[in-house]
């Protein structure tokens, strides 16, 4: 085994004096392209240092040099490339998610009114064409459909219609600029035939394509508003106010803002600690999980510098302050978080990918057909116009836009009925190609629940007495002792104090008896082996030799067969753990894991994960913790068990429930499977195009022929993707 040591400093850097910062939110930034069109604008403006857009937060960070340039500069920058900035403000995001969202059920609703009532009309002069259907009663049904079809269109289309403006503001193609073509092409065309008394007419194509299209934005909206970004959340660990002592005595409520560097902070016990500072007097344990990952409590004392958002739980401590607000180790953790949320959201799925080639090619293709038709044939722009325009529906990306949520959706259901939750639109993507896996200990691979090991080694007497003991204490060890014993009685004990760091103490009979650290029962460690445990403790009565208690974090039932089977696979297995060194080395010698690294904090963890990526690793992180945050944000893909915290399930792509870490390799294997039938889709989708594509340009596409075409695309790419929820093998395999 290697054990790897940690390079990264802490934490903090102050900006240089003439450096400034500017917090902006740009509400209409929903892409990766539009990430790199913002951030590479201001990266060639005179004076900027460095520009970030974090897509799930839509938060713009600008630091700058004051003399170079000033923020409203920078702000008329931004808004000129089509992207509204105003003063970051996250529960104006809130609410303004909520309007789209609103806003996007209701034009899905119209357009699936119109389309059902346009298709019914479209049906009844396709069966008209044969059945002896007049001009007169045609046309009616054609009026009627542009009556339906049109308000819809400008309603309803309105989503698509933005998005394209933008795009073609910033000079760029996205696949909302054919589609809006499409349908304002179709629906215009098929007035003016309407108008002229033609047979043909795009109504039913127009409002079914803003239909379908309205669903996939509208449930895609909906899984990003359920997961809200883990940096918002991390701020909620701060507290609001403090507590600051005087000069003379006095003391004051202040709100977190107004507290500077070098005041004096009292915090309570079971308050959180709301600045980084140095202990000024009182001893207590503190719940530094946060920052370490720890599963126990630490002792902290006099000069002991503790951080903001970490949980006093002992006794009072007072506290020079010597970082606050932006300065502190939480504001670093949001940042470190929001930075590795950035670099995860300029990533560019294969449907990005192809759809950057898609949409000029259609362009082309289309204006191709006009040209072509009215260069080489007499029939006149509107026949032309007719073969474009059919171009363009024809090749509307149905197939293409179904090609991966045809999949997701299969998949999601599949891993869903065993137990695994994805949140992330990308997550199955990027899932399949992992070749590298890291663990966090605590929580993880582990329960994190500490159980007393040699119980059985102790008489009921003694461990009625630790109980007696420990029953008084809400320490984590305290409570593996109380669980142990249960609800039977305890013996009689007086005098009982608790000392933070060392343990607890009582009388019983007139003897002393204390329940803690081995150095505080009077035991001396010299020649005593030490046992593989996650925490020792003695318990020493007087008169009688002191006894030891092990404690171990127990392992989830199949950590050994999951890393097993991943290493099987091909996979490298890593685990990082804010846990100490012999833990974390005696964690993974009993799991067979080759490489680790322990004492690490949240900026190591995310430094430790960028390496690997810039080493050429596809990282799949799996972790618990607040602290682990970060780094599951900076992961290729990130996995969090049901347990963890509330902030880490939000930055993991997927979540997987119960005790079994099975799931991890079973979901590795769906998600290589639905690549496949990804890739498959796309070609099918092609093949479609390659086929219709000619036909429309020959002015062979009817729009009976249109609507069967793109109907049949659509069913094959979802019938392929079906193939995955039949495939016999199971997941715990």
């Amino acid at each position: 085994m290697n054990a790897i040591t940690p390079t990264v400093t802490p934490y903090v850097i102050e900006l240089p004096e003439d450096v400034r910062r500017l917090n902006l939110m740009v509400a209409s930034v929903h892409c990766a392209g539009c990430i790199r069109k913002i951030e590479g604008a201001l990266h060639k403006t005179p004076g900027v240092i460095n520009a970030r857009v974090n897509l799930s937060t839509r938060r713009l960070v600008v630091d700058w040099h004051a003399p170079e340039n000033n923020a409203s500069r920078l702000v008329q920058l931004v808004s000129d490339l089509g992207f509204p900035a105003t003063p970051y403000d996250p529960e104006m995001l809130s609410g303004a998610n909520a309007r789209e969202e609103s806003r996007l059920l209701k034009s899905m609703a119209v357009a699936g009114f119109a389309a059902a009532n346009v298709m019914l009309l479209s049906i009844a002069v396709w069966a008209g064409y044969d059945g002896g259907m007049g001009d007169a009663t045609r046309g009616l049904f054609h009026w009627i459909s542009a009556m339906i079809a049109l308000p819809v269109v400008v309603y309803s289309g309105m989503p698509f219609f933005k998005s394209a403006l933008i795009a073609l503001k910033g000079r760029s193609l996205n696949m909302d600029v054919p589609i809006s073509l499409a349908v304002i092409l179709a629906s215009g065309m098929s007035l003016h035939q309407t108008i002229q008394g033609a047979q043909h007419t795009y109504f039913d194509a127009s409002v079914t394509l803003l239909f379908f299209l309205l669903v996939g934005r509208y449930l895609d909206r909906r899984a990003r508003s359920k997961a809200r970004s883990a940096a918002e959340q991390l701020v909620t660990l701060t507290a609001t106010s403090a507590t600051i002592v005087n000069g003379d005595g006095s003391m004051q409520t202040l709100a977190v803002s107004q507290v500077e560097k070098g005041m004096t902070v009292l915090v309570a016990a079971g308050d959180r600690i709301p600045v980084d500072g140095q202990i000024l007097s009182g001893e207590s344990d503190v719940d530094a999980s946060l920052v370490t990952g720890e599963s126990l409590p630490a002792n902290v004392a006099p000069q002991t510098l503790v951080y903001a958002g970490t949980l006093n739980l002992s006794q009072p401590l007072t506290i020079t302050v010597k970082a606050c607000g932006d300065g502190t180790l939480l504001a670093e953790i949001v940042r470190l978080m929001e930075a590795a949320e950035q670099g995860r959201a300029k990533y560019v799925q294969i449907a990005d990918r192809v759809a950057a080639i898609y949409a000029p090619a259609v362009h082309i293709l289309s204006a191709a057909t006009f040209i072509g038709w009215m260069m080489f044939t007499n029939a006149g722009w509107e026949a032309s116009l007719m073969a474009a325009i059919a171009v363009l529906i024809i090749t509307c990306p149905c197939a293409l836009g179904l090609a991966v949520p045809a999949v997701q959706v299969v998949a999601t259901g599949r891993l869903l009925q065993h137990g695994v939750l994805l949140k992330s639109s990308h997550g199955l993507e990027r899932l399949s190609n992992v070749d590298t896996v890291v663990f966090d200990k605590t929580g993880t691979l582990t329960t994190a629940e500490l159980h007393l090991t040699n119980g059985e080694d102790i008489s009921d007497d003694v461990l009625a007495l630790a109980a007696a003991l420990a029953q008084h204490s809400n320490h984590p060890l305290s409570r593996a002792i109380t669980k142990t014993w249960g609800q039977r009685p305890c013996p009689d004990v007086s005098n009982i104090s608790e000392t933070p760091g060392f343990g607890l103490e009582a009388t019983q009979n007139g003897k002393n008896v204390r329940l803690g650290k081995a150095d505080w029962c009077g035991v001396d460690l010299d020649g005593i082996p030490a046992p593989f445990a996650s925490a020792v403790i003695w318990l020493a009565h007087e008169g009688s030799e002191p006894l030891q208690l092990i404690f171990q974090d127990t392992l989830r039932n199949d950590a050994l067969e999951t890393i097993n089977a991943l290493r099987a696979s091909g996979m490298d297995v890593i685990m990082l753990s804010g846990d100490r060194e012999s833990t974390v080395s005696q964690m993974a010698q009993a799991l067979g894991i080759d490489h680790y690294a322990a004492e690490q904090l949240p900026a190591h963890k995310v430094h430790f994960v960028e390496d690997l990526a810039k080493a050429g690793r596809h990282v799949l992180m799996v972790g618990d913790g607040i602290n682990d945050a970060p780094a599951l944000a900076a992961g290729h893909v990130s996995m969090s068990p049901a347990s963890a915290a509330d902030i880490s399930q939000n930055a993991a792509d997927l979540v997987f429930q119960g005790n079994s870490l099975a799931s991890i390799p079973a979901s590795i294997r769906t998600a290589r499977m639905a690549h496949g039938l990804v890739k498959q889709n796309f070609a099918l989708a092609f093949l479609y195009n390659a086929i219709a594509v000619p036909l429309a340009m020959a002015g062979l596409a009817t729009p009976l022929f249109a609507a069967v075409a793109m109907s049949s695309s659509s069913i094959v790419v979802t019938l392929n993707a079906l193939r995955l929820r039949l495939t016999k093998w199971s997941i715990s395999s």
